[in-house]
C-alpha cells in the first residue's frame, strides 16, 4: 500500500487543519496518509513514504523558522526523486510571500519530483480563522495528489 506523510508547521492551528484535510482527501482514496509537526518527524524514516507533503504558514513572506530548520535536515537523507507536495497558510494580500513556494524550491533543489504546483490556504488575519471553504479545497488536493501514486 502506497504510505503518504503530510508535514506542517503550525503556530495557530491553521496549517495544522489544512494538514489534516490533505490526510482525509488521500484516506477517502484509500491511500495510508498521516501527518506530522515538524519537531515530531523522524528524518530517517521519511525515505519509507512514497509522497511527502510539506507546508507551514508564511511568515515574513518565506517559509517558518521551524520549517526551514526542518528542511535544512533533509539534506542528510536521499529523497532524490521521491514525490513531494508543498502547501502554505498565508493571509491574502497581494505581498504576503509564500511559505509553499519557499518549500517548493528547496524540495526542487533535492531533486524531488513535485507532482502538483504549491498551494495556499487563505487565513483571515495573522491568526486565522481559515477562510471559508479552504479545509474542502484541501480535501479535494488531497485527493488529486493521490492520482500522482
Amino acid at each position: 500500500m502506497k504510505k503518504v506523510l503530510v508535514i506542517y508547521d503550525s503556530k495557530f492551528g491553521n496549517t495544522e487543519k489544512i494538514a489534516k484535510a490533505l490526510v482525509t482527501g488521500m484516506q477517502r482514496e484509500g491511500i495510508a496518509a498521516e501527518y506530522a509537526k515538524v519537531e515530531e518527524v523522524d528524518i530517517d524514516k521519511l525515505t519509507e513514504y512514497d509522497l511527502l507533503a510539506v507546508g507551514g504558514p508564511t511568515h515574513m513572506r518565506t517559509a517558518s523558522k521551524p520549517m526551514k530548520a526542518f528542511l535544512e535536515k533533509l539534506d542528510r537523507i536521499d529523497v532524490r526523486g521521491k514525490k513531494a507536495f508543498a502547501f502554505d497558510t498565508k493571509v491574502e494580500f497581494r505581498l504576503a510571500g509564500s511559505a509553499g513556494k519557499a518549500i517548493e524550491k528547496k524540495l526542487q533543489k533535492l531533486h524531488m519530483n513535485i507532482v502538483k504546483p504549491h498551494a495556499s490556504a487563505i487565513v483571515m488575519g495573522n491568526e486565522g480563522p481559515l477562510k471559508d471553504g479552504e479545509e474542502e479545497a484541501f480535501k479535494q488536493i488531497g485527493s488529486e495528489l493521490t492520482e500522482s501514486l
